[in-house]
């Protein structure tokens, strides 16, 4: 990357959305953890330090070494940043009688700094601290307040200690924060002299050549999923290496009606060298009889990789195991707090690399879920792959609810191709994030012409959200929920009972399982 905006995570919540922030302005950025700082090379433009959970006055504070960036590069401390900026340089910070949480007014806003310039006085802002900063040190200038607190927004005054230090104790990242992007490109475009030129395009330029160094004329095995993650790194490796990339998609019987013969039609037309592995029936046969959603996992987990390893070996010469790896997978696993815990088991193919003895790659291991539908796009990749919703691993074995059948899994196909066609039909697929038909093992009584039936209940589930860390339930029209119920039951031999689930994540994951 030719320039590049460092982010110092102190464990806040928000540390993400400053990351998204600076790139939707084509600024590159990356998240490190506050006491892992790298060395300071000419293409670092800029440091922000994030916010955090903790006071800068509790014993077990975070603290970085700060002699290594004050003053080497621009700084921006936002909210906890601003107040360890404060208190290192001699200020005052006091822990705040109330927690100052929602939104506030900038008032006494200094228009002539660079940094406040188009923000308008009472310009909303969104404060989420425990701290206050109630003096700013001394060789600080006070840039703005508010109606509680006053100190909002200060900086080194000029030359005093090199690049210039400013500190925020609100949330710009946050959109409550009204015009917090036009501030953060003050700071990294007009302050910090960042290019803005960092586009799709760029990226594949690029990751295509940095990929040709790393690979050489090394063979790649890559297993294929249909998502626009492992799709979009495997064009891009494609690009790179050609002929010497090595796929396959395994048709594990849970995937989405008619989705095994559709994606590989679509992947040899995209040029991808692919082979198609049916082993649906191996999947169901150790699937038999289970019905605990972590030891499905386990079992679709361990039967992927002894067909991965099958496929692998008949791939002779094979050096590098490519990973459709995001950027939120990446820091999750290098997160100021180490690994979140486990809620469910993630279906992967982390063991593979030492098994095969393989090297790996990940071409997209620095991008959001949003970034790789752009580049996807920018790659001539079919909207029907770049826009397809995140479907989980494990596939229809977590939406069937007890054991699986083949049964089971047909029923539940037939019930989620009308879900998903009518989605399409009333054109609302892309106004949802996430989709699916849910098979429950509840069965009730209905009537269907003068029949008493007992028969099975499907559950729809659909949310919106940017990440899938958090979720909200979409409102999907009634006539449209109408319709999909009407023709499940009429069309899906039994089932006679549809409902929506209306829950939001958290506390609800997405998945029911």
């Amino acid at each position: 990357m030719n320039e590049k905006v460092l982010i110092l995570d102190f464990g806040s919540q928000y540390t993400q959305l400053i990351a998204r922030r600076t790139r939707e302005l084509h600024i590159y950025s990356e998240i490190v953890p506050y006491n892992k700082i790298p060395e300071l090379d000419d293409s670092i433009k800029a440091i922000i330090l994030s916010g955090s959970p903790f006071s800068v006055k509790e014993e077990n504070a975070l603290r970085p070494d700060m002699e290594k960036i004050m003053g080497k590069k621009p700084v921006l401390g936002i909210c906890y940043g601003a107040q360890y900026i404060a208190d290192y340089y001699g200020g005052t910070v006091m822990r705040s009688n109330k927690r100052e949480y929602g939104k506030a007014n900038l008032s006494n806003v200094t228009h002539q700094d660079t940094f406040l310039e188009g923000i308008d006085t009472n310009s909303q802002v969104w404060m989420s601290h425990g701290d206050t900063i109630k003096e700013i040190p001394q060789g600080f200038d006070l840039l703005a307040s508010t109606e509680s607190i006053p100190v909002a927004a200060f900086k080194s005054h000029n030359g005093n200690f090199g690049a210039p230090i400013y500190g925020i104790q609100f949330h710009p990242e946050v959109t409550h924060s009204l015009q917090g992007t036009q501030l953060l490109k003050n700071f990294l475009i007009d302050i910090a002299g960042c290019k803005g030129n960092w586009t799709p395009a760029s990226f594949i330029e690029q990751t295509v050549q940095d990929l040709q160094k790393k690979v050489g004329n090394d063979k790649v095995l890559m297993a294929l999923s249909g998502g626009v993650d492992s799709t979009v790194g495997a064009m891009l490796l494609h690009q790179a290496i050609g002929k010497n990339l090595y796929c396959f998609f395994v048709d594990n019987g849970l995937l989405r009606k008619d989705e095994f013969e559709e994606v590989l039609a679509s992947y040899q037309g995209m040029g991808l060298n692919i082979t198609g592995v049916d082993a649906k029936h191996r999947f169901w046969d150790e699937l038999k009889g289970v019905s605990d959603p972590e030891k499905k996992r386990k079992i679709i987990g361990r039967v992927f990789i002894e067909v991965f390893e099958e496929e692998a070996n008949k791939a002779e010469g094979v050096e590098w195991l490519g990973q459709g790896t995001i950027y939120p997978d990446v820091i999750e696993s290098i997160s100021v707090h180490g690994p979140s815990v486990t809620i469910k088991s993630h279906h992967n193919v982390g063991g593979l690399p030492d098994l095969l003895q393989l090297k790996i790659v990940e071409p997209l291991r620095m991008l959001f879920k949003d970034e790789v539908r752009k580049v996807g796009k920018e790659l001539g990749i079919p909207d029907f792959i770049v826009g397809r919703h995140p479907f989980p691993g494990p596939g229809l074995a977590i939406r069937i609810l007890g054991d699986i059948t083949p049964e089971k899994v047909a029923m539940l196909q037939e019930a989620d191709a009308i879900y998903i066609n009518n989605l399409k039909k009333f054109d609302l697929y892309d106004k949802v994030w996430q989709a699916g038909a849910i098979l429950l093992p509840v069965q009730s009584v209905g009537v269907m012409g003068d029949e008493r039936t007992y028969e099975r209940t499907v559950a729809l589930r659909a949310v919106n959200s940017m990440d899938g860390m958090t979720a909200e339930w979409s409102r999907l029209p009634h006539d449209f929920l109408a319709t999909v119920s009407s023709e499940i039951i009429n069309q899906v031999k039994g089932v006679n009972r549809v409902v929506y689930d209306i829950s939001t994540k958290p506390p609800a994951t997405i998945e029911w399982e």
